[in-house]
């Protein structure tokens, strides 16, 4: 019988702090190959700590982070996106004032062409080819967030964390950014999205983990979550 893989990325009994105030209170989530899990629950619930510790810009003050089964405590988040872990932060994450080419061309130190990353960037969101040379701050929500995708695809990751995709956003650009999240775990990424509107995403997602006072208190199917959670903890 062959040994199962080890989930792409993996907390156990992650520990995290911000000084003196315990924020993650010994986290386990597995996020396995070609797969979405959805992170779920209120604000203030230990979301986007856990994203930071996966982007390796949070150190754990217990417990392991894995990549691959390799326990890799203490990566720094340069050493992170070398391994193909890349983050969107919530508020997106770019550069307001440089322009959409600019932005894709930063991305670029990793080493793809800026003619390679433009190329993909316009296919997939024509919309940003014709902003090509407009300042990002002045695009819409949903443009800006589909600059920081294309950024962060640019640098061809193995795992993408997404920290509330849908946050300012409306709901037909929502569905629109989740269904292009999802063609792109069809050609093979794996994506970990933090989000506190559970409606947003459960419908792509692979496995829906709910996580209440630093804590994930359940983990199971989209459905099963969903029938199992209140209104007031699923959100919009």
């Amino acid at each position: 019988m062959k040994d199962e893989p080890a989930p792409l990325l993996e907390l156990a009994g992650a520990r995290a702090a911000y000084g003196p105030i315990e924020v993650l209170r010994g986290v386990d989530l597995r996020v396995e190959a070609g797969s979405v899990v959805a992170l779920l629950g209120p604000n203030g619930g230990g979301k986007s700590t856990t994203m930071k510790v996966c982007a390796g810009l949070l150190p754990l003050t217990g417990g392991e982070l894995r990549l691959a089964g390799r326990r890799v405590n203490g990566l720094a988040a340069e050493d992170a996106a070398r391994l193909g872990v890349c983050s969107i932060p919530e508020g997106r994450g770019i550069f307001p004032n440089l322009t959409v080419r600019e932005n894709l061309w930063v991305a670029t130190r990793t080493g793809t062409r800026l003619r390679d990353m433009e190329e993909a960037a316009y296919t997939r969101f024509p919309m940003l080819g014709e902003r090509r040379d407009q300042l990002a701050g002045s695009l819409s929500g949903g443009q800006q967030q589909m600059l920081a995708l294309s950024r962060a695809l640019g640098t061809a990751p193995a795992i993408l964390l997404l920290d509330e995709l849908s946050m300012g956003l409306a709901p037909m650009i929502v569905t629109q950014m989740y269904d292009t999240v999802a063609q792109l775990v069809a050609e093979g990424l794996s994506v970990l999205v933090a989000e506190q509107f559970a409606r947003a995403v459960l419908p792509i997602a692979d496995t829906a983990a709910l996580m209440l006072n630093g804590r994930v208190v359940s983990v199971g199917t989209p459905g099963e979550i969903e029938d199992h959670l209140s209104s007031g903890y699923l959100g919009g």
